[in-house]
């Protein structure tokens, strides 16, 4: 469970991790070096598993982000489903499209959600056809929604900031993963 101040720079962390831990200290008001011993345990304890930025899609290529929902054949043991969860991560790196997220879970009657980028629908279709011949055995069905990148206008864009000030609103209680909603036999 997150102490105040260790949630604290968490937040700062999410706004802006590019911020000196000088910067940070004054933020949240601490010391330099606790700052520093905060940060470095925040990394050893697993709240941060990576210090990145969130570009402009667009003007790095993708016009299309896709989020693609997946139902798995029912038939699939845990073996199988623990065999796909191994080995999906090392081919993906290699294919030629920008996925970012490849998660398990549940709703609307799907068993994963892929959230890809595609420099335009030509590319989302290679994707499509990918993803059916690397998994076609496994998936009974395939649906996406289609997001335009290059439209001007977003109700919200993707940022972490409210995150951020969602963390420091919370009561932070810890969640207990073997009742959560989420949690099944075959999730991994």
């Amino acid at each position: 469970m997150l102490k105040e101040l260790e949630k604290k720079l968490l937040a700062e962390l999410i706004k802006n991790s590019r911020r000196s831990d000088r910067e940070l200290a004054k933020a949240i008001g601490a010391s330099q070096p606790t700052t520093t011993r905060l940060r470095s345990k925040l990394e050893k304890e697993g709240y941060i598993k990576e210090y990145t930025v969130i570009p402009n899609f667009s003007k790095i290529g993708y016009s299309i982000m896709a989020l693609n929902f997946l139902k798995f054949d029912p038939k699939l043991n845990q073996e199988q489903i623990e065999m796909f969860r191994k080995a999906h991560p090392e081919t993906i790196g290699k294919d030629p499209f920008g996925v970012i997220l490849i998660q398990r879970g549940m709703g609307l009657g799907y068993d994963a959600a892929i959230v890809s980028l595609h420099q335009n629908y030509s590319s989302y279709d290679a994707f499509r056809n990918y993803v059916k011949t690397a998994m076609g055995a496994s998936i009974t069905e395939m649906n996406t929604f289609l997001i335009n990148l290059e439209e001007e206008r977003s109700t919200l864009p993707l940022t972490f900031t409210f995150l951020a000030i969602q963390l420091l609103k919370s009561n932070n209680k810890p969640q207990n993963r073997n009742n959560s909603m989420f949690h099944r036999g075959t999730m991994a």
